[in-house]
């Protein structure tokens, strides 16, 4: 008897797990849209300076 449960099998384990870097974390709609609304503030900013009298 082996040592499992009967009707059950064993997944083996992925051998190599690609890491996930920034590229991957740039691509999620969540972040990019967060990166967007800050980038947007920060140029109006940056605008309301210049043109400021």
């Amino acid at each position: 008897m082996s040592g499992t449960a009967p009707g059950t099998t064993q997944v083996p384990a992925p051998e190599h797990q690609e890491a996930r870097g920034c590229l991957y974390a740039l691509s999620q709609p969540p972040l990019m849209l967060f990166l967007s609304v800050i980038a947007t503030l920060l140029l109006l900013a940056a605008v309301h300076d210049l043109y400021r009298w």
